[in-house]
């Protein structure tokens, strides 16, 4: 049996039993405070035809998704996630995070998000959806732009 290229032999990381304690540990050893994430280890875990989609962008396919991660892992210096809470109830995982992202020339910046995990009959991801409030975050530590963001989404959408 083939798996994104892989005999299921090769690939023995891939297990179809994703559970809510299984996610968090691969998620902690993705992100991590020594320096740069890396994700390879997840790969398996992701069906090839996962749609993933977050407040900035929506992407199709394994290649596309792996693409996306390696253009973040370039953009970050570091990159930190703190899973608070996980669930998972039937096909789907929920987990609240706190990630904070430094970039080259800014200070560290807390974003915090939840992000549903969907799996496919075969117990990988199919579909991952990331929700944040990026700009919200972002404007929070920078004293200027935080009052005048919180005063435009109140006025135009609260």
């Amino acid at each position: 049996m083939k798996r994104n290229g892989l005999d299921a032999q090769e690939d023995s990381t891939y297990s179809n039993d994703l559970t809510a304690k299984r996610v968090r540990e691969l998620w902690s050893k993705t992100y991590n405070s020594l320096g740069k994430p890396d994700w390879a280890h997840i790969f398996p875990y992701y069906h090839p035809d996962i749609v993933f989609q977050d407040s900035i962008q929506k992407i199709e396919g394994i290649d596309n998704f792996k693409k996306m991660c390696s253009r973040l892992t370039k953009r970050c210096q570091k990159l930190e996630m703190d899973i608070q809470d996980i669930v998972k109830n039937e096909n789907v995982i929920m987990m609240d995070w706190k990630m904070t992202m430094s970039f080259r020339k800014s200070p560290s910046t807390p974003i915090y998000g939840s992000t549903r995990l969907t799996l496919n009959k075969d117990g990988r991801i199919i579909e991952q959806r990331d929700y944040y409030d990026l700009w919200g975050d972002i404007f929070n530590g920078i004293p200027v732009f935080r009052s005048l963001y919180r005063w435009f989404m109140i006025r135009f959408f609260g």
